[in-house]
C-alpha cells in the first residue's frame, strides 16, 4: 500500500519497481533518488507508515479489506490486463471476484427502452450464473445491478470504498455490500474525480470475460470501457438502436466494426461457451519488464537521457517506438522513463504511451 500511494508511482510504474528492487521496502528507500535522477527538484513524498496502518484501520472498521495483487482472491482476469491496480479496496462477498462476469455498461440518460432490455438481459444472465459487473453510475448501470441483485453483482466505484456515488444510489451501494461486491482502487475516503473514472472503467472490464455496451453516444465513457475491453482480449458486445437515436449511435458503430449484436441474454451465453475454453489474452506490456542482470547503470542512464528526451513530446508516443529509435538497451529506457514518471515529467498513457508533461 506504501508503495502504490507514494507519489507519482501508478500500477505499471509499481511493478517494475518490485521487479528491479526485489520488495517493496526496498522501493520505497530507493524512491527519492530514483527522482532525483529523473529531474525533481522539490522532495519526494513517501507514502508514510502511520498514514498507511491510519487506512488500513479506517478499511477494517468499515467492515471491508485490502486485497493484493499476489494474493489468490485477487480477480485472476484482472491480473493479466496491462495495468492490474497493485491494491484494490473490497467490502462484500470476494468469491464473486473469480467466478464467470459480464460486465454491463451504457449510457447515464438512457432511454426507457434501454433499461428494459438491460435488466432483461441482466436477469437472465444472472439465472444462468453469470456475475454482472458495472459501474454503479445512473441509467443504463444501475440498471444492471438492480436486476443482478438477486443473483450476483460487482460494482466498480471511481472514490473510496465508502463514498456513495452518485447520492441517489447511496442504498443501493449498501445492498451490493450486504448482496454482492464493491471495489475501488482509490484510498479510502476519497472523493471521486472526473479522472478516475477512465481508471474504474477499465476494471470493468478487467475483471470481465466480455462486456455489453447498452447504449453509448459516440464521445461515451461507454466507449472508453469498450476500447479498454478490446485492448485487453475482452469479447465486445453491443444492442443495437434506432439510427435516429443519438444515444445508439456508438453502439451501432460496434457493431459495424465487428462487436457481437445481442438481442437477448442467450447471444451472450453462445458466445461465453467459446471464450470460457481459452485463456485471457496476456498483456502486451509485460508486467515486469526488467531483468535482475539487465539493470541499466546510471553512467548508461545519464548518457542516453538526454537522447530519449528529446523523442519525447506532449503527444503520446508508443515505449517500443522509443526503444527502436534509440541504440541503448531497453532496460535503460525503461529505468530513465520510471524516474522520469517518478519525478513528474512525464505521463503514462494506455496502449503502453507516454507523453511529457509541459
Amino acid at each position: 500500500m506504501r508503495l502504490i500511494r507514494s507519489e507519482n508511482v501508478g500500477p505499471i510504474t509499481f511493478f517494475q519497481l518490485l521487479n528491479r528492487f526485489g520488495n517493496a521496502e526496498a522501493a520505497l528507500e530507493a524512491l527519492p533518488e530514483l527522482a532525483r535522477r529523473g529531474g525533481r527538484k522539490k522532495p519526494f513524498k513517501v507514502f508514510s507508515k502511520s498514514k498507511a496502518e491510519r487506512e488500513l484501520q479506517s478499511i477494517e472498521d468499515f467492515g471491508g479489506s485490502l486485497l493484493a495483487a499476489c494474493e489468490t482472491d485477487y480477480p485472476s482476469s484482472l491480473s493479466v490486463i496491462a495495468d492490474p491496480p497493485p491494491v484494490i479496496t473490497v467490502k462484500g462477498h470476494k468469491h464473486l471476484l473469480n467466478q464467470d462476469i459480464v460486465g454491463i455498461v451504457g449510457a447515464r440518460n438512457a432511454s426507457a427502452a434501454a433499461i428494459r432490455v438491460t435488466k432483461t438481459i441482466a436477469n437472465d444472465l444472472s439465472e444462468n450464473k453469470i456475475v454482472i459487473a458495472s459501474g454503479l453510475a445512473r441509467g443504463i448501470d444501475t440498471a444492471a445491478h438492480q436486476a443482478a441483485l438477486f443473483g450476483a453483482t460487482i460494482a466498480v466505484i471511481g472514490g473510496g470504498i465508502d463514498y456513495p456515488y452518485p447520492r441517489e444510489n447511496a442504498k443501493l451501494q449498501q445492498q451490493i455490500y450486504e448482496q454482492g461486491i464493491v471495489i475501488a482502487e482509490q484510498p479510502f475516503g476519497t472523493v471521486p474525480q472526473a479522472r478516475h473514472f477512465p481508471r474504474r472503467n477499465r476494471i470493468i472490464s478487467g475483471v470481465s470475460l466480455g462486456v455489453l455496451i447498452a447504449e453509448a453516444s459516440p464521445r461515451s465513457g461507454s466507449l472508453i470501457t469498450a476500447r479498454l475491453a478490446l485492448e485487453q482480449g475482452r469479447e465486445i458486445f453491443a444492442i443495437p438502436g434506432s439510427p435516429l437515436d443519438p444515444r445508439t449511435k456508438g453502439t451501432n458503430n460496434l457493431i459495424r466494426n465487428g462487436a457481437t449484436l445481442v438481442e437477448s441474454a442467450e447471444d451472450i451465453l453462445s458466445v461465453l461457451k467459446y471464450v470460457r475454453l481459452r485463456p485471457l489474452k496476456e498483456p502486451d506490456i509485460p508486467i515486469q519488464p526488467f531483468g535482475r542482470s539487465a539493470l541499466a547503470d546510471e553512467q548508461e542512464a545519464n548518457m542516453a537521457r538526454p537522447h530519449l528526451m528529446s523523442l519525447l513530446s506532449p503527444t503520446p508516443t508508443e515505449i517500443d517506438e522509443l526503444i527502436r529509435q534509440t541504440d541503448w538497451h531497453p532496460a535503460t529506457v525503461l529505468t530513465i522513463l520510471l524516474e522520469l514518471e517518478l519525478a513528474g515529467r512525464i505521463e503514462r498513457h494506455v496502449g503502453n504511451r507516454v507523453s511529457i508533461i509541459e
